[in-house]
This record gives structure tokens, sequence and C-alpha cells, in this order.
């Protein structure tokens, strides 16, 4: 199976990137082809301009953003680490969505209606945050996170959500919370482990 990791943290001794080294462990124990696009390694640049904007409808992208996009043609699942940072997206990730999950990509309208164009494709998010869940459940934040990302962004642009983890209280995790967490992200990973073999 082609697994395409999308990661985004700045710190490579962080508990995102120790999660992202346990996902690469997990799908290469499996002998499945593996690609990490670490958007802060690469200088990932997410400012969408008006170029960008006018080359959606010539079906004309620039060739930072058509190499992300043959990566993403190319996986049958795309895992999604990143944090939780104002309870919302990291900038540079927040940035690969508008360049590279662009008009004519990633979605299209026909006769007025949404289409999403990465049907077939699955998704695994994996997201860590500082509040509690029972915090970001007093607030709605649990449900205004899945709104906006979830619907908003995956499901809109047609990937299938396998799980979407949003493990709390990060910053203050326990080794118990983090081999816990590991191996939930395990057990997602299962089913596609077993038909890769």
């Amino acid at each position: 199976m082609k697994h395409l990791i999308i990661y985004v943290h700045p710190n490579e001794n962080s508990l995102n990137h120790s999660l992202l080294s346990h996902v690469k462990e997990i799908l290469d124990s499996g002998n499945n082809e593996v690609k990490i696009r670490d958007l802060y390694a690469l200088h990932f640049d997410p400012v969408l301009s008006l170029q960008d904007m006018q080359g959606w409808h010539a079906r004309e992208v620039s060739e930072d953003v058509q190499r992300e996009q043959e990566h993403i043609l190319w996986a049958d699942q795309i895992t999604f680490i990143y944090p939780i940072w104002w309870t919302g997206l990291p900038a540079v990730m927040k940035g690969y969505f508008d360049r590279v999950f662009s008009y004519g990509f990633a979605y299209r309208y026909d006769q007025g209606t949404q289409k999403g164009l990465l049907k077939g494709k699955k998704a695994v998010i994996i997201n860590t945050h500082g509040k509690s869940h029972e915090e970001y459940q007093q607030s709605g934040m649990d449900n205004a996170l899945a709104l906006t990302s979830d619907l908003g962004i995956f499901k809109y642009s047609g990937l299938e959500i396998i799980r979407h983890f949003f493990f709390d209280k990060a910053d203050k995790a326990s080794s118990e919370n983090i081999k816990h967490w590991k191996m939930q992200i395990s057990n997602a990973y299962y089913p596609s482990l077993l038909n890769a073999e």
C-alpha cells in the first residue's frame, strides 16, 4: 500500500516527531511504500498568491504545488500529523491546504454542486493539543474542529477518514499517555497492514 505522511512541526524533539517516527515504524513493518513530506524541512511556502489563484482555472500550478499534488495522487492513504495551535491548523498546514488542495485538483463544482476529487483515498489525522478533552467539550471546540477540518477540508475533498485522533494535554503527557496513544495509532493501521501483506 502506498502511504504518504504529511508532517508539520518545527521541533525534531517534539511529541509530534515521536508520533511521526512511530507511524513510519508501523508502516515499514507492513512492507508498505512510505513517503514523508515534512513541510518545515521542505521550507514549503504556505502563502496563497494571486498567481496561484489565477492558475486554478487555467489548470496551471507552480512547480512546488505540482510536486505535492503528485505525491497525493501517488498515495492510497494519507496520514496528517500536526499540532492544534490557537484552536486550528499551524500556518504552514493551512497554507498547504490553501495551495495544494486547489480547485480542479481536490474539488470542483459540477453545475453548482461541489464534488470532492480525492475519493478512493483514505486519511488518518493525528493532532495534539494542550487543553483537555473536557475543556474542548465544554466550549464546543471539539465540534468546531470536526466541522472545520473533517467536514470542511478532508471530507470536502473526498477523503475517507479512518481515524482522527485528538491527543489532549500533550504538553504534560506522561510516558504512559504516550504509550497508550501509540497503541491507539497502531490499531488504526492494522487493517491496512494486513491487506498489504
